[in-house]
Order: structure tokens, then sequence, then C-alpha cells
């Protein structure tokens, strides 16, 4: 590797690193809707593998931490994989404590991707033996991990029943957009279909506004008060060991550890899954609600380390939902990245650890210092100079407009439909995990059911 590429790359963090870092303040926005765009323009302008690589590392990294901040600020989700936190980073906000929330959010992530990067290049050493035996049973590891978390979650019953529904909800749209030949049969439209899970509740919310009788019962003439920490400003401890306890620093890290090896299920369910086993070891509320925030920080980052690591060096096809989701443009974006040709086919063992290696110091270290630091300035700033329906309006165009580039207008639709009915599901207590996964698993399902 020369000089000049690795200059190139340090650039590229640096980038992903100042730009993710205003955008993962704002609240409600979806790391798919964000991420996907910017990765897409990099590979479609030509750029380095390794560059591309570096720069997404970087930018899952900054951005997983940046979106926790309005969670523990102002009890608002930065992102899906923040949602989960909001019920223990809340009670540590209404206990005045929402300065070390941020402390442990920043040192859990810390934990979590320290852990993560070794473990995933180990366990992408390991699996690639097994690639070719791996990828005929894709498919069905998805359906297993849809039945998973369905019988984990607190409405199996629910959860189990929607899981066909939804697959063939997915599969309509698409046989429908093949029918009409409005996408080649060969087009397989996921980028759009996961973002109409995503904002699915936030639809829902919206158009309950268009019913007269909720918009009345809405009306309120009291302003929402919303108070950032002042002691946010002053000057911070960045020892991390300082930061966490013991005991914190055991659950992270085993936490982060487990979840490398279970990288093919949805993140946000195993955020769930490993942060709420974590909170219930714990009796006093204080110390439960710093070791789950903890804990589900350091899941944030190893579950998406992983999920895009391990299928990018050992499979090369998208065997997670980060790789189908936030990074589907390092295995799929015609015509310069294909599933037979990706940055799996073009960078060598040695160029993908420099590449992750590379990303990842440069975004840990620098997001780390600048969100302990400066966590209260930028809130102020994002929380007074940016509107939220200004980011609400721009986050919903922009999901519409990739909507249209994947399939035209009548995806637009179609994106609504899946909005509608994920979003009426979410609420009655499927979550995104279960949705996710089964998107992914629809294909299969359908085919078996129809082979009946």
């Amino acid at each position: 590797m020369d000089i000049f590429l690795l200059f190139q790359m340090v650039v590229a963090s640096l980038s992903a690193v100042v730009l993710y870092t205003f955008i993962g303040f704002i609240p409600g926005t979806d790391e798919t809707s964000v991420l996907v765009p910017v990765s897409l323009a990099l590979v479609l302008a030509g750029t380095a593998p390794m560059i591309i690589l570096t720069f997404f590392i970087s930018a899952i990294i900054t951005l997983n931490l940046t979106n926790a901040m309005p969670t523990a600020l102002v009890g608002l989700p930065g992102g899906v994989l923040s949602s989960p936190m909001i019920e223990h980073a809340l009670y540590l906000k209404n206990q005045g404590l929402s300065t070390i929330t941020i402390k442990k959010m920043a040192a859990g992530s810390l934990i979590g991707t320290v852990v993560s990067v070794p473990v995933s290049l180990l366990l992408a050493n390991l699996l690639t033996p097994f690639a070719t035996v791996i990828q005929p049973y894709a498919s069905l590891l998805f359906v297993i991990g849809a039945v998973f978390l369905s019988v984990i979650g607190k409405h199996k019953s629910l959860a189990l029943l929607s899981i066909v529904p939804l697959a063939l909800l997915f599969q309509s749209l698409r046989h429908l957009y093949w029918g009409m030949g409005v996408v080649p049969k060969d087009t397989n439209i996921t980028t759009s279909f996961f973002l109409g899970i995503t904002i699915g509740p936030l639809i829902i919310s919206l158009m309950s506004l268009l019913n007269k009788d909720n918009r009345t019962n809405m009306l309120t003439d009291q302003l929402k008060t919303i108070a950032i920490p002042k002691e946010l400003n002053k000057k911070q401890r960045l020892n991390p060991f300082k930061i966490l306890s013991k005991q914190e620093i055991k659950s992270a890290s085993l936490v982060s550890f487990i979840s490398n090896f279970l990288f093919v299920l949805s993140p946000v369910g195993l955020i769930i899954l490993f942060g709420e086993a974590v909170a219930n070891r714990k009796k006093d509320p204080v110390e439960k609600a710093s070791t789950t925030i903890t804990s589900m920080s350091a899941l944030a980052h190893s579950t998406y380390l992983s999920g895009i690591i391990i299928p990018l060096i050992a499979l090369g096809i998208p065997l997670s939902p980060t790789a189908i989701g936030p990074g589907s443009a390092l295995f799929n974006a015609p015509p310069v990245f294909t599933v037979t040709h990706n940055l799996h086919h073009l960078l060598s063992r040695g160029e993908f650890v420099w590449a992750i290696l590379v990303g990842a110091v440069i975004s840990s270290l620098i997001s780390y210092v600048i969100i302990i630091r400066y966590a209260g300035l930028i809130s102020h700033f994002v929380l007074t100079k940016i509107p939220h329906e200004a980011v609400l309006g721009l986050f919903i165009s922009f999901i519409l407009l990739l909507a249209y580039m994947d399939a035209g207008l009548i995806n637009i639709f179609g994106v609504l439909l899946i909005g509608i009915i994920c979003g009426t599901l979410n609420k009655m207590g499927v979550n995104y995990g279960i949705q996710f996964m089964t998107l992914y698993a629809a294909p299969w399902i359908v085919e078996k059911l129809a082979a009946l």
C-alpha cells in the first residue's frame, strides 16, 4: 500500500466523521437512509475499493455513536438502533444523569468496536472455507432468525402469525413490478422496502393527523421545554476505565463478543435481547439503566461491524441485515459492483484489514473525544438551528426519492403500503427485527408455500 492511498483513506475517514457527526445528532435519521446514498455515490463514482471500505467503517462507527446523543439528551431516537435505549436514557435523564449517560454511551461504543473488530476478522477467516456450504442456506437462516426473534419477544403469537402475511406482501409487490415490467425480473427490490418498514410508525403517526378527531385531541397550548445539561460544556474525563464500573465493562464486553457469532440476526433484535437480559440482572434502577445503556451502545457497534465485516470478507454475499440494508452498496451497485464482483473479490485479506483498522481507529478516537467534550454544544446547535419538522420532511423526501429510484412512481405507493402495514404491526408489538428478517426471507417462504 502506497503513502498516497493511505493519505486518501485517512481523508475519507475524517470526511465520514465530520459528515456523520452532524447527521447523527439529528433525531430520526435512519441508518440505512443516510448511509446507502453516500456509499452508493462513492461506488458509482469509481472510488478505490479500500477508500470506500474505510469511509463506510468510519461512517457506521461515528453514526452509531452520535445517533445515541438525541436519545440521551432529549429522549428522541437518533436512529433505529438507539430506539431500544430510550426508556433507560429517559430514566437517567429524569434522575439528572444525562452527562454520565453520554459518557457511558461513548465508552460502551468504544468497547463494542475494540471487541468486535478483531473477533469479526477472526470469524471471517474461520468461515471462509465454509462459504460455499453456507451460501445456499442464506434464506433459511433469515427464516430461523425471524422465528427466533418472535419466540423471544413479548408478543410471540402475533409475531409468528405476522411472518407469512408479511412475506406475501413483500413478494406480491415484487411480482407486481416484474409482471408490469417496472423493473427487470433479476432486480430484487430491497432497499426501499427496508426503508418502508423503518418509517412505518412515523407514517402511521402522520396519517393519524388526517383524522379530524385525532388532530383535535393533539392540540395543545403548552410549549415543550428541552433542557440540555450545562455541565456538558465543561471539561470531561476521557479515560473509559474510570467512566465505567468493572461490571459494566464485563457486561458490555461479553454481549459484544457473543453478538459477533449472531451476525445474521437483526442488530435491533440483538440489542433488545441482550440489553434487556443485562437489565434483568440488576435490581437498583440507576445501576440497571446505566449498565443497560452501556451494553446497548456496545451492541450497536458490535452488531453493525460484525454484520458488515464477516459477510464481506468470508462470503461476498450480503448475509446479514446490516449487509443487506446499510451496506448493500458494498455488495451490489450495478454496473460497478455485483454479487459476483464486489469488494470481496477485489480486496486481498491484508487490504481488508488495513481499510477496517484505519477507519475504525480514526473514527473511534475522534468521535469518542468529540462526544464527551462537545455533545452539549453540538446538541444545542442542532436543536436550536435545525427544525425537527424540517428533518422529518427531509427524511421522508429522501425515502420517497430512493423508492422512486428503485422502481419508479408506483414504488412510492408500494413503500407507503409497506409503511402502513408494518407501522401498524410495530405499534401492535411486532418489532423491527422480525419485519427486517421477514423481508430478507420472503422469497424463500413464498417459494416453499407455493410448492406445497
